[in-house]
This record gives C-alpha cells, sequence and structure tokens, in this order.
C-alpha cells in the first residue's frame, strides 16, 4: 500500500513519526491523514493508484476531508492563544501526547 512507499521527509513525515514515537493514540486512520495530506500526486491527481491496497481507501477518504481545513484556510487573524489553549490540551491528553515529547 501507498504507507510502504519511501519519500523524502516533509514537515508530515515528521509529525507523523513525533506521533507514532510518543506513543500517540489517534486511530490509525488520522495519523496516516497527517502523513499523506500533502501527498497531492496520489490524492488529487490519482498517480500511484498501481500501488494501493485496500486499507488506502479509508485513508484516501480523511486525506480528501482533512484537505477542506488545511488548504488555504489560514487567515490573518492572530488567534487568542490563551484563549484556546485550554481546547488543545484536552485534546493533547486525549491523544496521550500532554507530557513531555521525545524529539
Amino acid at each position: 500500500g501507498i504507507s510502504n512507499l519511501v519519500m523524502s521527509w516533509g514537515h508530515d513525515e515528521y509529525m507523523f513519526q513525533m506521533l507514532k514515537a510518543n506513543g500517540c493514540t489517534i486511530p490509525e486512520a488520522g495519523l496516516n491523514m497527517i502523513r499523506f495530506h500533502s501527498f497531492y500526486p496520489w490524492h488529487d491527481k490519482r498517480a500511484y493508484t498501481h500501488l494501493e491496497s485496500t486499507d488506502d481507501a479509508e485513508t484516501m477518504k480523511w486525506v480528501k476531508e482533512f484537505n477542506k481545513f488545511d488548504l488555504y484556510s489560514k487567515g490573518d487573524a492572530i488567534p487568542d492563544v490563551e484563549g484556546v489553549k485550554p481546547y488543545y490540551q484536552t485534546l493533547l491528553k486525549k491523544y496521550n501526547i500532554d507530557g513531555k515529547l521525545k524529539w
């Protein structure tokens, strides 16, 4: 499947590896969504389909859903860090990455 490809490392692969190494409990489909959301030749142009496994259909579904919120979703407004901090701290705790992380 797609997860067996060797690709250059970017911020997506780094985040995926860091989360895995730290025991993150985000489901595999979510981790793969992080890992492959910038792999446009695959999920946008449909290249490499001959290398897909049956599990890749689920990854594709989540990558496409995530891209709705990722691509062109940045704004000029600076977020209120203290205001959003409790929300993100809850997510970090939920997925077991709320302590010191191995970098």
